[in-house]
């Protein structure tokens, strides 16, 4: 798992000389809040794959899912280097929280079994999963979870004072 409270570091290239560095904590609250993401995963012959997916934040971490066929999973088995972008659709207010890591399979029962609680607490009852053999079960099918622990994440301040922060997390 990544350290709690990573250094902040403000890049003066570019950000408001009124801007600060932002606090991790800020960060991951909004990871914890938001209800949407950009996934980034590479294919096979080297292009990007971006698709929008929920998440939750979870032991220091970004989880999500998807069915073992779907594009994202399929790159994930060459690559599992992914990037998990969230934000608001604004220029000029707002804060964008983008996150480098590993995805990682979680197939343990009981990590499992806390993430699928913590998406009925943060989605609703639509998003109910069992779990079984490593997977989430739904009524549409299994679902491959994966783990992202941050390696590197960038925070983007827009507005007055813009600002763009990076946090780097020991490995």
């Amino acid at each position: 798992m990544p350290q709690a409270q990573p250094l902040p570091e403000l890049d003066p290239r570019f950000s408001d000389p009124k801007a600060s560095a932002a606090d991790w904590s800020d960060a991951a609250a909004q990871l914890r809040d938001a209800e949407l993401f950009w996934l980034t995963t590479v294919r096979p012959d080297g292009r990007p794959h971006v698709t929008p997916l929920i998440a939750v934040w979870h032991d220091d971490c970004l989880h999500f899912c998807t069915g073992p066929g779907e594009r994202k999973a399929k790159n994930l088995r060459e690559n599992q280097e992914v990037v998990l972008t969230t934000g608001v659709p604004s220029l000029s207010e707002g804060y964008d929280v983008v996150v480098e890591g590993e995805a990682v399979r979680v197939t343990d029962e009981p990590t499992l079994r806390a993430l699928a609680d913590a998406y009925v607490h943060k989605y609703g009852p639509d998003w109910t999963f069992t779990v079984g053999d490593g997977v989430f079960v739904h009524e549409a099918g299994e679902a491959l979870v994966f783990r992202v622990a941050p390696r590197t994440a960038f925070g983007f301040a827009k507005g007055d004072p813009f600002g763009q922060t990076r946090w780097r997390f020991a490995q």
